[in-house]
């Protein structure tokens, strides 16, 4: 229960704070007049509380100060003991003085607060210099900082962090100096030269593939400054040797694979091409433009949790997928036919191709319909488009992707691409995407490291050389929006790739024209002892460690008579080796079947 007050008690008089209250001060116009808490911005309001809480401790620091012998004044000279003595009981009084009004006071207003403190001067809350050791104004203003200066916790630690960051910059443009010393000194030092290891210590060392790669380094540094860095006595077909058993020890490839690429790769872009080859390349799909667009695509997988972009600016189709959520190849819109798993590299000779509206176009190596079907969303399901390809049971992939995405222009057959002219011809464009050894896939068939042999490659070789004279009689040289052939293979050989489009050249009206891809390598114009047809440089070349793609060739020839030349016999050309069945040859594996 609360007090009540009586009515006849009337209203309350002063309290006991009101009657301990002095008259308040004049308001002081002159800066001199004020009093020192006026003065010194440091001097809050509610400097008496801090000034109680800091004198409690007065005594200890005099009886401290006066042990350790630096009680004096500010010239550094030896005070009086008597004064010093007599200060301490008066400054104690003082503090009692200062303790007792603030607790009389309690939370007063800041008027009351300083009407008090007006008449405590700075000599009598400490003494002067002479009695506590201590200025009477920086000091003062040192021990009780003011909340613009010193209590706000924000501005202290910004303070800090300002502070490490001006260390951690030091520290940073030490260590760029110190590297850039140590970088001139690197390069005017002479390069150490690499000794050759003996054939036992090659053994020895063949189980530790760390070492090997190490070796492998030094190799390449002295092959690329050969003069200076070999040994006098050791000749450039030595370190070539040692470099090839140890890119065939480290890497598993074999010797004819090894020696392929050395011819092929400059020595610094063969190891990029190598460790490339170990890494499979992204998931990537391509849109199929006849029942969806790519952006509603990508919203809808993007809602079942895959994570895509683009494949590129290059491609308006093509989506890269980097993980999922849910099988990539069994989703409703997989099924729905909106998209087929694709190879990006399979996409580029389709768009070398450009096939148009209404046009009459043969995909002579069609299985597993990849870029068939590409061809007729191009097409718009106009025109006819035939796909054939020499294996009945390959057809059955090309048939079933062609149900799936909606294609309703296309012709199935299964025939010989060799005799293909006999059975039709007059095509606006062919395809000819020609089996090859599949060097350019090894990530995906890592079996083509050991597996090949020169006589393989020319049995290839052989085969696309017929095939791709094939492809051209089918062609209509007298089109008026095509007579143009895309020759194509997943290999980087160039034996499977220059060389067979030179022998096109050789063998028919035929000329290269631009691929229309604005990326990629130009193709070989001379190759060791070889010299091709300058136009051959047209041709496009893409790398797993240049492009993220799988290696591959597109070549696109067009057709500007349909006469053979007469110097020029129409019998196919004489086999190098024994005959070739064209399904003898193993076709890339442009997509990942289910």
């Amino acid at each position: 229960m609360g007090r009540t007050l009586k009515k006849e008690l009337g209203q309350r008089g002063t309290g006991r704070k009101s009657r301990k209250q002095e008259e308040p001060q004049p308001i002081a116009t002159d800066a001199s007049e004020r009093p020192l808490h006026r003065v010194k911005k440091t001097l809050g309001g509610k400097i008496r509380q801090r000034i109680a809480k800091r004198k409690s401790g007065l005594k200890e620091v005099l009886k401290k100060r006066k042990k350790k012998g630096v009680i004096g004044g500010s010239d550094g000279g030896e005070s009086n003991e008597d004064d010093q003595e007599q200060s301490l009981p008066e400054a104690i009084s003082q503090k009692k003085v200062i303790a007792g009004d603030s607790e009389a006071d309690g939370q007063g207003d800041n008027d009351a607060d300083d009407g008090d403190v007006d008449a405590i001067t700075p000599a009598a809350m400490f003494g002067s210099t002479d009695e506590a050791g201590l200025s009477s104004d920086s000091e003062i203003a040192d021990e009780f900082p003011s909340s613009s200066e010193g209590d706000s916790d924000a501005d202290s630690v910004e303070l800090a962090v300002e502070k490490k960051s001006k260390k951690l910059d030091k520290l940073k443009a030490r260590d760029e100096k110190l590297a850039e010393a140590e970088l001139k000194e690197s390069a005017s030092a002479p390069e150490a030269i690499y000794e050759l290891p003996t054939a036992e210590q090659m053994v020895e060392a063949s189980h530790d593939l760390q070492t090997v790669h190490q070796r492998i380094q030094e190799v390449i540094r002295v092959l690329g400054n050969f003069t200076k860095l070999r040994q006098p006595e050791r000749q450039r077909k030595e370190y070539l040797s040692v470099l090839q058993k140890d890119l065939m020890l480290y890497y598993g490839y074999c010797e004819f694979m090894v020696t392929k690429l050395l011819e092929l790769f400059p020595l610094t872009e063969l190891l990029e091409f190598l460790e490339a080859s170990e890494v499979h390349r992204p998931v990537t799909i391509r849109t199929n433009t006849l029942k969806t667009r790519r952006r509603d695509l990508a919203q809808a997988l993007i809602a079942r949790g895959v994570n895509l972009d683009p494949i590129g600016k290059w491609s308006k189709v093509g989506l890269v997928v980097y993980d999922s959520q849910v099988p990539i190849g069994a989703t409703p819109e997989y099924l729905g036919g909106h998209y087929i798993l694709q190879g990006a590299s399979s996409m580029l000779p389709v768009m070398a191709m450009a096939p148009q509206d209404g046009e009459r176009v043969l995909d002579m190596s069609a299985a597993p319909g990849g870029k068939t079907t590409y061809l007729a969303a191009l097409m718009k399901n106009t025109g006819v488009l035939v796909a054939n390809d020499v294996n009945k049971d390959r057809l059955k992939a090309v048939v079933g992707n062609i149900h799936r995405l909606g294609v309703r222009n296309t012709i199935v057959c299964s025939y010989d691409g060799r005799k293909f002219p006999s059975v039709m011809t007059g095509f606006d464009r062919v395809l000819l995407d020609a089996p090859c050894s599949g060097t350019g896939v090894i990530s995906k068939d890592p079996s083509v490291k050991t597996n090949k042999n020169e006589k393989d490659i020319q049995r290839c070789s052989h085969l696309q050389k017929e095939l791709i004279l094939s492809a051209i009689d089918c062609l209509d040289a007298t089109s008026r929006t095509g007579g143009y052939l895309v020759y194509s293979t997943c290999s980087i050989l160039v034996e499977e790739n220059e060389w067979v489009v030179d022998y096109a050249l050789k063998m028919r009206h035929v000329k290269v024209v631009p691929t229309g891809l604005e990326f990629g390598v130009e193709g070989f114009t001379k190759y060791r002892e070889k010299r091709f047809h300058p136009s051959l440089s047209l041709t496009r070349r893409f790398y797993p460690h240049t492009n993220n793609m799988d290696g591959f060739f597109v070549a696109k020839l067009k057709k500007f008579s349909n006469k053979l030349p007469a110097s020029i016999a129409e019998e196919p050309p004489v086999a190098i080796a024994e005959p070739v069945a064209q399904s003898d040859v193993s076709s890339e594996s442009e997509e990942n079947m289910e």
